[in-house]
């Protein structure tokens, strides 16, 4: 999809940071790089066929960045890219949202 195919700018957003864990994902990229193992415990509900993909997906689209090393067992890293990390206001206001209708629905 174009950049001209999106009708208003939610719409981008959300084709970039919708999905079923790319917002989690992204949220615990912001305090730094982490391997996969880390990144699942996380998120231990997502399954590894969905937590790969939803990484593959964010890596496409240019908001992470991962790195495999040649080495055994694999070593992967997955860490924000300069594009990723622009994201980080939108995502603090989402917490702070998330926090008060947490606290406010008990």
């Amino acid at each position: 999809m174009k950049t001209c195919d999106f009708i208003c700018p939610v719409e981008a957003t959300i084709k970039l940071i919708g999905g079923k864990y790319k917002a989690v994902i992204l949220w615990h990229l912001m305090s730094g790089t982490l391997r996969y193992n880390e990144l699942h415990k996380c998120m231990p509900k997502a399954t590894d066929k969905m937590l790969t993909q939803q990484l593959r997906e964010l890596e496409k689209d240019g908001l992470i960045n991962r790195t495999v090393y040649p080495v055994v067992p694999p070593k992967t890293e997955y860490s924000l890219t300069d594009f990723g990390k622009t994201l980080t206001p939108i995502l603090d206001e989402l917490c702070n949202w998330g926090k008060e209708y947490l606290e406010n629905n008990q």
